[in-house]
């Protein structure tokens, strides 16, 4: 009898402790006045609580329907908690060719998604992105948000 009481308290510690594991973790930076100044790079930092995990990194963005552009440049540093360094520069198309938005919309605003890293391994610690606008405006209008996400893979 203890044997099997023992046996489902194992089962019951091991299904919680798997599901925990397999929680998303969003960050997001929220633009003042829908508006990104070209020179404000943004810094986004994740905590990461597992030990060894494999991620798959998105990058988000939330965007009003007057958003003018059919792409959004940028530049991405992610630094592992590990000190491991990753740079890349990122095209994100926002408009289809004939002139409707690419992700989903809702009544006043739209999102749209593009991988940054799939199956990152990552170590306990803190995951840091930096996010640098390369669309040659001093102000790109009609951005609500920029977020991370961070999905177990």
């Amino acid at each position: 009898m203890k044997i099997i009481h023992l046996f489902y308290a194992c089962f019951i510690i091991i299904f919680f402790s798997s599901c925990s594991g397999n929680e998303e973790l969003i960050t997001y930076y929220k633009f003042k006045d829908q508006t990104w100044p070209r020179f404000n790079i943004l810094h986004l930092e994740i905590p990461v609580k597992l030990q060894r995990k494999s991620y798959d990194v998105t990058l988000f963005i939330r965007h009003t329907k007057e958003y003018e552009f059919d792409a959004l440049d940028f530049n991405m540093l992610m630094t592992t908690p590990s000190g491991e360094e990753r740079i890349k520069e990122y095209h994100m198309n926002i408009k289809k060719k004939d002139g409707g938005f690419i992700g989903p919309c809702n009544k006043d605003s739209c999102e749209v998604t593009i991988n940054l890293k799939k199956q990152l391994m990552l170590t306990k610690g803190v995951l840091k992105i930096e996010i640098e606008n390369l669309v040659p405006r001093l102000e790109l209008n009609g951005l609500l948000s920029i977020g991370i996400r961070l999905r177990p893979s």
